[in-house]
C-alpha cells in the first residue's frame, strides 16, 4: 500500500508566524487556488492551545482552512523535550485513510508539506467547538453516540484483519510503524510514569499526596497496567486514532468530527474506544465542581452515563453489522472455510467483542490515572477553581479507575460499569 504523493512547497523546515504565513500560503498552488486567489483580506489567528503544535485558523471572505504545524520538540514543555516533526506525516496519512474510511466525521485534508511538517485542512467552522469544552458547559449533543461509534466501528474495522488480508494489513503496519515516536512517548506518560516518581507528575497537592503514592505502591495495580502496556505495546490489531480523547473531537448539536490524529500507529481498538469513555468518566467526575445553585448538573450526568451505554452499545451494533456483512469478508482473521456455520461464528463474535470490552475499560482507567496524577491533566478539572472542591472531585474518579482497571473482566457489558459507578457516587 505505497504512501500517496506529498505536495512539498519549501524545501527546509522553518516555524510558522502570522507573516511567514501569508507568504507560503501565496507560494503553495494547493492552498492558494483553495481561496480562489483572492489573498488581500485573509485574517490569521493562533490557536494552538494543546501541548505539540502550531495551529493557525486562517479565513477570508471566499474560504477558510486551518494550517497545523509540527515542531520539533514538545511545546508546553520547550526544546529541552524533543520531538520528531516527522508525527504530522503520520497525522496527514491517518486523516486521508480515516476521511476515506468515514468522510462525515473526519475534516478534509487540502495540502500536506512533509519538509515543513504543515498541513492544510478543513477549517470546522463555529459553533464547533472542541467537545470537552462542551462537556464543561454542560452542553447536550443528542448524536455523539451516533456519530463517534460510527467514526470508530468504521475506521477500526476497516483496518482490521477482520477487513484486510495479512498482506494489506501487515503493509499498514509497516508505514504507521515509524511513529515510533509519539508512541514511545504514550507509554511513558501512560503506562509508565504515574506509577513511579517522575519529574513530569503532578496532582492537587496536598490533597491527593497520598492517593498519588497509593497508585505507586499498589502492586496489584502495576500488574495491570504492565498487561495493558503490553497490549499497547504488541498488537498491531487496527489502525488507532491513538489521543481519541474529548479534546480530539469538535462538535455541534449536529456535527462531530474527529481532529488531530498525530498518534496514530496499528494498535489495540480497545485503546480509541477506552481514550474516548475514559474521558467522559472523568467529565461525569467533574460535574460536581462546575455545578452551582441554578444548576445542580445532575441530569447532565445522567446524560454523560446514557452517552456512555450509548456509545458502546452503539458501536458494537455497528461493528458486528460490518463483520456480518459478506461485502466485508476479505479479511483472513476468519476464514469462511473455518468459520463456517453459525454457531461458530456467534461464538467467535461474542469472544471478540467481550475481549474488546474488557481491553476498553482497562485502557480507559489507565487515561483516567494518568490524568489525575501524571503529566497532562484535563481541563474539566483544572477548570475547577476551588482546590478542594477539584481534588474531591478528581480523588473519585481515581477510586473508580483504580477499580475498573483491577475488575475489568468482571464485566459483562457496558451497563455493569455504570451501574458501578452510579453506586459508589450516590
Amino acid at each position: 500500500m505505497p504512501a500517496p504523493p506529498m505536495e512539498s512547497s519549501s524545501n527546509q523546515f522553518r516555524p510558522l508566524d502570522h507573516h511567514y504565513l501569508v507568504e507560503y500560503i501565496k507560494a503553495t498552488p494547493a492552498l492558494c487556488s483553495h481561496f480562489g486567489n483572492k489573498l488581500d483580506d485573509m485574517k490569521i489567528k493562533e490557536v494552538g492551545d494543546g501541548n505539540l503544535n502550531f495551529v493557525f485558523i486562517v479565513v477570508s471572505p471566499s474560504a477558510s482552512l486551518v494550517i497545523k504545524q509540527a515542531l520539533p520538540y514538545v511545546r508546553s514543555i520547550g526544546e529541552s523535550w524533543p520531538m520528531s516533526k516527522e508525527r504530522s506525516y503520520f497525522e496527514a496519512e491517518a486523516l486521508r485513510e480515516q476521511g476515506r474510511l468515514c468522510p462525515a466525521h473526519v475534516p478534509k485534508v487540502y495540502h500536506y508539506d512533509r519538509n515543513m511538517s504543515l498541513i492544510g485542512m478543513r477549517y470546522l467552522e463555529p459553533p464547533h467547538i472542541i467537545l470537552r469544552k462542551g462537556l464543561i458547559a454542560g452542553i447536550e449533543y443528542p448524536l455523539l453516540a451516533e456519530h463517534i461509534s460510527e467514526f470508530m466501528a468504521r475506521t477500526l474495522f476497516f483496518t482490521s484483519l477482520l477487513s484486510l488480508t495479512t498482506t494489506q494489513h501487515k503493509s499498514s503496519v509497516a508505514k504507521f510503524c515509524g511513529n515510533m515516536e509519539l508512541c514511545r512517548l504514550t507509554e511513558q506518560v501512560i503506562f509508565s510514569d504515574p506509577y513511579k516518581v517522575s519529574q513530569h507528575n503532578h496532582w492537587t497537592s496536598p490533597y491527593l499526596d497520598r492517593d498519588a503514592e497509593a497508585v505507586r505502591e499498589d502492586n496489584i495495580l502495576k500488574l495491570e497496567v504492565a498487561e495493558l502496556k503490553s497490549r499497547f505495546c504488541e498488537r498491531a490489531q487496527a489502525l488507532i486514532h491513538g489521543d481519541l480523547h474529548t479534546g480530539s473531537v469538535m462538535v455541534t448539536r449536529d456535527s462531530t468530527q474527529v481532529i488531530d490524529p498525530e498518534f496514530s500507529f496499528y494498535g489495540p481498538m480497545g485503546f480509541d474506544i477506552g481514550a474516548f469513555i475514559g474521558n467522559l468518566f472523568l467529565a461525569y467526575f467533574a460535574q460536581d465542581g462546575h455545578a452551582n445553585h441554578g444548576n445542580d448538573r445532575k441530569l447532565y450526568k445522567e446524560w454523560i452515563l446514557k452517552t456512555i451505554v450509548e456509545t458502546w452499545s452503539l458501536f458494537d451494533k455497528k461493528f458486528t453489522a460490518l463483520w456480518d456483512d459478506s461485502n466485508n469478508s476479505s479479511g483472513e482473521a476468519y476464514l469462511p472455510e473455518i468459520y463456517n456455520n453459525g454457531e461458530l461464528q456467534l461464538l467467535v463474535k461474542r469472544k471478540y467483542m467481550k475481549d474488546l470490552l474488557h481491553d476498553t475499560l482497562g485502557f480507559a482507567a489507565a487515561k483516567m490515572i494518568r490524568r489525575i496524577v501524571g503529566v497532562a491533566h484535563v481541563e474539566d478539572f483544572e477548570s475547577i477553581s476551588d482546590a478542594a472542591t477539584r481534588a474531591r472531585c478528581e480523588g473519585q474518579a481515581l477510586h473508580v479507575a483504580k477499580m475498573i482497571m483491577k475488575e475489568r473482566r468482571k464485566f459483562e457489558a457496558i451497563t455493569g460499569v455504570v451501574s458501578a459507578i452510579k453506586e459508589f457516587h450516590k
